[in-house]
This record gives structure tokens, sequence and C-alpha cells, in this order.
């Protein structure tokens, strides 16, 4: 090493005596005059030359005594370790000194002095370092070979050095991803309408769309050598490699589509859901992903795929329209549950999402109809600030059974005991309930939900009726009322404040409504909802409609009959949702976005008529609700900011269509 230091220190002093000698030796040949410049020339080179040998020896003392220092302050010998060593300047990158093994590591033959690591290790990063970690965390690629960096940073003459140490990790790499790649994956697939597809199919018809869709699941699994056992008549367990999973994602599950090619009774179209499960511990635990990402992907609404490990979960497919799945069986069944906790329970309280709407405030009604015939004491939890529907609470709060009934989330708290049945209406979220401080006080919990279930959902009630296919959350409690409650007992504003909950949310029954909306609609109209009553009711003043039409002033059509309108104005919420609703009734529209503020939050509002599922967009940027109605809302920034990424998830969505 001693031999090599002044061949580091002085990686260009050859070249430049060289040169210096080749001029004196030019000089002899000028003349008289030549001889003596020459001579003079020589003594120069020779003083030069000694002042670089003592000043060399003077350096190369000083760094290898730094060099022993540092090695001593870290308990390991620098010059004698079998690993690669580096050591440069922290805070320029310039390379003080390596030793053989890194230069062997790097293949560079030339010396490493004055040169700056990036020139040795392009992809090299330090931030951990400056950070104050001992190692970097992510192996450092030095051609096709990985090293784990160990390293810590010392103060000397008031530079920061870095010493570094690389070890091989390569072989470990290898090891670690094959061990990742061969781990199994539990997938679940159910085909969501089965019953439909074999209505009125005989046994033969039968044999040959089953064998329809089971040729289509193995055409999909054939090359990935999975395991796949059907174990009931509409559910099948799969079992693969994780090396698998990556090439599935990005074929976008294309079993969803293809399923879709065989045809039943009637041309109904067959639809699957898939749920996997990975990252688990056990295989039991990834059997309990798997059925854990079932019971979301058919609580969103089937057709679709979902993905859960131990992060959470992920979302593909579910773009087409949901066909109408409630039975009157399971609103018996829910209602009867329900019932029997209202028996419980202490006292009732109901509370929706922030800003309460038509629909959320109509269910909550429905709810304090049901628990006022079971005879329990029951609160309605709403903020009359923020609340769309105050004119229905003004209606309300003059009968005698609603003078009291609407109280804050504080008041709520206050009241609230062990026994207390905490009911949350058109949202399954806890972070956008009107009082997350009471949801987590409270123990008995059911939710009334028609939203897609997101990722983020309460996990602890003890009843959820959660039904993606129905119209709007009252149109479930209505279902309820059905087997709770006596005609006698429903107020007439009640069933009217119901009435309108549901034509909000189905924009007049033009979309998303079923049969079973219309049954309820029909149930209502006998309890005594007057239409016109709730058309009065659903009517917005002139300064709304004045800022709905400015909205929609701002439109352009984005792509593929998507409108959308970004203002930097401030508007009402209610403004916001009527306008992404009108530029619905533009002739080629088929699905809008209303991107504005309210004071200074930013609220997006998309609607759509078509197979364009507005849910599916918006939750890329944190959004949710349902295929034909979804909403956003953000804090802490730009307009400009959200549209631009919301037309991003718009492209990404139209090319995975």
């Amino acid at each position: 090493m001693n031999k090599k230091l002044p061949r580091l220190l002085q990686p260009n002093m050859r070249l430049y005596f060289l040169l210096l000698i080749a001029f004196a030796i030019s000089s002899l040949f000028i003349g008289e005059g030549g001889r003596i410049l020459a001579g003079i020339q020589a003594i120069v080179i020779i003083i030069v030359a000694l002042y670089l040998a003592i000043a060399t020896k003077r350096r190369n003392k000083k760094l290898l005594s730094y060099l022993d220092s540092i090695s001593d302050s870290m308990d390991l010998t620098v010059r004698d370790t079998p690993l690669p060593v580096l050591i440069f300047n922290s805070e320029t990158g310039e390379v003080i000194w390596s030793n053989e093994r890194f230069a062997t590591v790097t293949g560079v033959q030339e010396p490493f002095f004055e040169k700056i690591i990036t020139d040795i290790v392009p992809d090299y990063s330090w931030d951990w370092l400056l950070d104050g970690k001992g190692d970097c965390e992510t192996p450092v690629a030095v051609g096709d070979k990985l090293y784990h960096v160990y390293g810590s940073i010392v103060l000397s003459d008031r530079d920061y050095i870095a010493m570094t140490y690389w070890i091989d990790v390569t072989e470990h790499m290898q090891i670690l991803k094959e061990h990742a790649e061969s781990r199994h994956v539990f997938a679940l697939l159910i085909i969501d309408n089965y019953d439909e597809l074999f209505k009125g199919l005989n046994a033969k018809e039968k044999s040959d769309v089953l064998s329809n869709i089971d040729d289509r699941i193995y055409t999909w699994i054939a090359d990935k050598d999975a395991y796949l056992c059907r174990f009931d008549r509409d559910r099948y367990f799969l079992l693969f490699e994780n090396k698998f999973l990556d090439g599935i994602i990005e074929d976008n599950f294309s079993i969803l589509d293809n399923m879709r090619t065989c045809i039943g009774g009637g041309g109904v179209e067959a639809t699957v859901s898939i749920a996997i499960g990975k990252d688990g511990a056990t295989p039991q635990e990834n059997y309990r992903y798997a059925s854990l990402a079932m019971e979301m992907a058919l609580s969103r609404g089937g057709n679709q795929a979902v993905l859960r490990n131990k992060y959470g979960f992920e979302f593909y497919g579910g773009r087409t329209q949901t066909v109408e799945k409630k039975t009157k069986v399971r609103a018996r069944v829910m209602a009867s549950a329900f019932g029997e906790l209202l028996t419980d329970a202490s006292k009732v309280f109901v509370m929706s999402h922030k800003v309460s709407d038509y629909d959320s405030i109509g269910a909550a009604i429905g709810v304090s109809c049901i628990a006022r015939a079971k005879r329990k004491e029951v609160r309605i939890v709403v903020d009359r600030e923020t609340t769309i529907a105050d004119n229905v609470i003004e209606k309300l709060i003059t009968l005698p059974e609603y003078s009291d009934a609407f109280i804050t989330p504080q008041q709520a708290l206050l009241e609230a005991d062990s026994k207390t049945l905490l009911v949350i209406v058109d949202t399954s979220r806890p972070n956008k309930v009107e009082s997350e401080s009471l949801l987590l006080s409270c123990t008995q919990i059911a939710i009334i939900d028609h939203h897609r279930r997101a990722a983020d959902y309460i996990e602890n009630a003890v009843l959820s009726f959660h039904e993606p296919y129905a119209s709007s959350a009252s149109e479930l409690v209505a279902e309820m009322m059905q087997y709770l409650v006596d005609f006698d007992e429903i107020k007439r504003l009640e069933a009217e404040a119901l009435l309108a909950g549901i034509v909000l949310d189905t924009k007049g029954f033009a979309v998303n409504t079923g049969s079973g909306t219309f049954d309820v609609a029909a149930y209502l109209k006998r309890a005594g909802a007057d239409m016109s009553s709730v058309k009065r009711m659903l009517q917005s003043d002139i300064e709304i409609a004045t800022a709905r039409y400015d909205l929609i002033s701002h439109a352009e059509i984005y792509k593929d009959g998507i409108a959308i309108s970004v203002s930097h104005s401030n508007y009402s919420r209610v403004s916001i949702a009527q306008a992404s609703d009108e530029l619905l009734n533009i002739k080629g529209v088929t699905a809008s976005f209303v991107v504005a503020t309210e004071k200074d939050v930013v609220y997006v509002s998309g609607r759509s008529v078509g197979d364009i599922n507005v849910q599916a967009i918006l939750e890329k940027l944190g959004g949710g609700g349902s295929q034909a109605a979804a909403g956003l809302q953000v804090t802490n920034r730009s307009v400009d900011e959200i549209a631009v990424e919301l037309k991003k998830a718009i492209d990404k969505y139209m090319k995975k269509r």
C-alpha cells in the first residue's frame, strides 16, 4: 500500500516531468544559449522533484495516520480487512482512498484519487449516511452483482469523511427472490350470478354453460402451474406461486372480460369475482385474507378482483354495471336482526356521513321511525351547520316526536352509555362519519349502506346491511320498515323524507334503479308520501341554481363522452353536485366530473349514466361512492393539482377498459 500511495496522490506528475525533460532536451538544439537554458531547466526539475518527494512523503504519512485513526474509532483495521473499502468526502462525494478489493469489485484499474464516487458507481447514493443510518437499506448494483453497504461518517480537519464497507449479497438476494416468488398465493373465484345464469335452462344446457365457464378458467390458468378445485356449485379454489401474480395483474385479470362471453338463460352474461390472499405468515392466514377479499368484492358489486395482503386491499376490474341481486328474504332477515338489536339497546343514536344530504337524513329518519315503533329513545346526530337537508330537519322538528331528536356529536358523546346502539347510515368508512369520536366510543354498531365498500371500512359492526345494488340508503331502511313498522306509525313527513332521499340518489328514478326501488317508492306512497311535496323539498334557491349553471359553463369534453368542469371560484357543495348531475343531460355525455372549492376544501363530484365507473376513478384519488355517483374532498391542495390528477386517473381507467 505504501508503494501505491505516491501514485494515488500524484496521478499526473509522471506526465508533467516527462514534458519538462522533453523541453529541456529540445533546448539543447537551439545553440549556445539553449544549452544554458537546458541546464537551468534541469536544475529546476531536480529541485521540484526533491520538493515533491519530501511533500509527498509527509502527505502519505499524514494520510496513513488519519486512516489508522478512523480504523481505531471503528474497531477495525482498514488496511487489513478482507472487505472492499471505500473512503470519500461525504459532502462532495470525492474519493479519498480505496483498497485493492474495491478496485477489483468495480473493475476500474486507474487510480481513484480525486474522482467522484458516482463516476465509479453511477447509481450510488449516500443519503442514508447523511441521515445517520449505519447501512444502506437497498442493495447497490455494481456490474452484475449486488452489495450491501455499511458505513459511518467522522469529522476530520473540518471535512466529514465517510468510510464504507461493501459486502457481496448477490447470492443472498437471489435466494430471497426465489423464496418470494415460490410462496403460495391463495385465490377464490365465485360465479356472481349463478342462479340468474342457469334460470330456465334444462340439464344439458346447464352442463354446456358450466363447461364453457370451466374451459375459460382452465385456459386462464394454463400457463401458471396452478392447482384448481371447484368445491361448490359456483365456487372455485385456486393455488399458484407468487411469481405468476405480476403477470395476472398486468393482464388486468382478463378472465373478468372473457367470462362474459359465456351466455346463460335469457341472454345473461356470466360474471365472476376473484379474491386473492398473499403475504400471510401461514397458509391459514392467506386463506383468511382471500375470504376477506371475497367479502369485499361482493360488497362492491362483484365482477371484479380484490387482492388482500398484509398492507391492505387492492382493486381491479369492477367496470361493468352491476345486476340487482337484492331479495326480500335478505331484507326480512336483516330487519329481524336489526329489531333484536333495538330491543337489547338502552338508547339509539343514528349518524351519517359528514355534510349529510337528503339520502342520509332520510335514512336516519327511517331508522328513527323504526326505533320509535320499538319504544326506544332515539337521537339523530347531525351537524346542522354543514348539512344539505336542513329544510327537511326544519319541517320535522315541528312534530312532537322530533322536537328534541336532532343533537350535535358533542351532546351524543355525553349521553352515550355501554348499551347504546349506534346506527351508521349511508357510509361505511370510519373517517367519513359525522363524529369519529362517537364511533370509537360505542361498542354496538350497525351499518346500513349502499355504496361500494372501500378498503377502509368499519370492521367491528355487529350488523352490516350493505347492498351496493340498492339505489340509496333510504331504500334499504324503507325495506326494513315494511317488516318492523305498521302503516299508522309512519308520519307523512317521514315517508316524504325517505322518498326524497331515493329520488335524489336515483336522479328521479333515472339511474341505479331496480325493481325493488319502485316497490319501496310504492310503499312510501301508501304510507302518505306526496310526490309534489317531495319535489318542493328538493328545490334549490336562485343562488344555487345560478352557481350550478356557472359551473356547467366551464365544462369541456375531455374524451369519450367524459365532461370535466374546473373552476377556481367558490361554490357550495350542493351546486357542485347538482352541476355534475346536470352535465349528464347534455347529448353525448355519459360521465361528468366537476372540480371546485367550497371555502378551503376542493370538492370533486362524479356522475355516470353509462358503463364508466366514476367510483373506480375517484377511488384512486382517495374518494368513494357508487358506480353512478361518487365524490372526493381534499384539503391543502389546489384545484389545478386535483384536476391534473383526475385526468391522469381517467386516462389510466380508460386505458384498462
